[in-house]
């Protein structure tokens, strides 16, 4: 899942706009939309190529943002 608060977050930082961002993934407005909000999930080479962009360098920070996992409060151990 991606972490759409922290990635919105860092896309405001940026200055890019969603159209921009998403016609650099090759994807439609609606499309990228789709993925930040959970929907559908990014490609690899969608996820290399928006790091590049957004200058997303570390591991660490990309791993959190792309992969971080839904919480269950149901769910207990």
């Amino acid at each position: 899942m991606t972490d759409t608060a922290r990635l919105n977050q860092i896309i405001a930082d940026s200055g890019y706009k969603l159209s921009y961002i998403a016609n650099y993934l090759g994807l439609s407005s609606y499309g990228f939309a789709r993925k930040r909000d959970n929907i559908s999930e990014f490609t690899p080479s969608e996820i290399n190529s928006l790091c590049e962009l957004l200058k997303i360098h570390s591991l660490e920070d990309r791993f959190a943002i792309f992969f971080a996992t839904k919480v269950d409060a149901k769910s207990t151990v």
